[in-house]
């Protein structure tokens, strides 16, 4: 019982951890999942949903730094946790995926001829035996 009990907890435990390291949005997050990051309280999440409802979505995310309340070093301590347009920006540049060469198509193979029947042999049929009267 305690096994399950520490599992479950442990569950519980991962779950939030995943809530926790979750990028935010800034042009679709609603004001409590910007007052849920570490630095912007109530005040500042209604402060972005502001500005963002007066000058339309974000371009990026250097733009907070126009939100009232927000400076480059706070935007730079939020930047893992936000992005814009839904999408996180990668950390580092993508890794350019190897084409493969350009092979033509293979001719559709053709099914075998059908190997021509054997003539079927019937076995013969027993001689009749006499009957014993």
């Amino acid at each position: 019982m305690k096994k399950i009990i520490i599992a479950l907890f442990a569950m519980f435990l991962m779950t939030f951890a995943g809530f926790a390291a979750a990028v935010v949005d800034l042009n679709s997050a609603t004001a409590a999942e910007l007052d849920a990051l570490k630095g912007v309280g109530a005040a500042k999440a209604k402060a972005i949903i502001d500005y963002r409802d007066k000058n339309g979505p974000f371009k990026s995310v250097d733009e907070l730094a126009k939100v009232k309340g927000f400076g480059a070093k706070t935007v730079d301590k939020l930047r893992p946790e936000l992005t814009v347009g839904g999408a996180a920006a990668p950390a580092v540049a993508p890794v350019a995926k190897p084409t493969a060469p350009a092979v033509p198509p293979m001719a559709k193979p053709t099914a075998p001829a059908p190997a021509a029947a054997a003539p079927k042999t019937v076995a013969p049929a027993p001689a009749p035996v006499p009957l014993k009267k």
